[in-house]
């Protein structure tokens, strides 16, 4: 049976998430502190981790980053519940690891069906993941597991920012426009701006040390999408 995590502090939510994801074949479980939490993520084995921000003992963006620091859980599916709505949190928290970020107040069928997509969106990627490496120039990224490196020096990058890089890897030379870009990276159902994009892209190039008035790896096409560029800059 499916397991899941809830880290809320709020009972009626817990309640309520606990009842409709039990409905859907789930075994739940639920605490308030983000520091027993992240204990017990340690300690067991969840398929997913339902958090809200303002936590005592450790805050959920915190937890997220410990969550994605360790390898054991790097990959575990991570949907945030939050009052906190503006597009900056939303990018924090995505940009932190996130799968989703759902805003309170909020239905509680639309809470099951973004989990659901999330969960779809995970076994794609380890369906397809290939174990294989992928070189573009002096970038090189092991698809499996999840790692790229710029001549030789290992690049930190969130799950988001290796997700954007490897899509655009695997079409090297190609333009890969921003609708893909958004449904592949995120969800066809992302109710977010395209900014987000944007802000990992960017993102993405400072780590790459590409000068923002030269063309460098990640090129814009204006109006349809990015590309990255082979060795012939193409």
């Amino acid at each position: 049976m499916k397991r899941a995590l809830i880290v809320e502090d709020d009972p009626d939510i817990v309640e309520l998430v606990v009842h409709y994801l039990s409905r859907d074949g789930w075994r739940v479980e639920a605490v308030a502190n983000g520091s027993t939490a992240l204990g017990k993520i340690h300690e067991e084995d969840f398929d997913l981790l339902i958090l809200d921000l303002q936590l005592p003992g450790l805050d959920g963006l915190s937890l997220c980053t410990e969550v994605r620091r360790d390898k054991k859980t790097a990959n575990l599916p991570v949907v945030m519940l939050t009052a906190r709505g503006e597009e900056a949190d939303r990018i924090v928290g995505l940009e932190l690891g996130a799968d989703d970020y759902v805003v309170k107040p909020f239905a509680v069928a639309e809470v099951i069906s973004r989990i659901r997509a999330v969960l779809r969106r995970a076994r794609s990627v380890g369906v397809n993941a290939e174990p294989r490496i992928v070189t573009v120039r002096d970038l090189e990224l092991d698809l499996a597991a999840r790692r790229a490196w710029m001549a030789g020096g290992e690049l930190e990058l969130t799950r988001k920012e290796f997700d954007l890089l490897a899509r655009l890897a695997r079409d090297a030379g190609q333009v890969v426009s921003r609708e893909t870009l958004m449904s592949e990276v995120w969800d066809e159902n992302w109710f977010g701006s395209t900014k987000t994009l944007d802000v990992h892209i960017s993102g993405l190039r400072r780590k790459l040390g590409e000068d923002p008035a030269t063309p460098g790896y990640i090129q814009t096409v204006r109006g349809v999408g990015f590309r990255l560029a082979t060795e012939d800059g193409r």
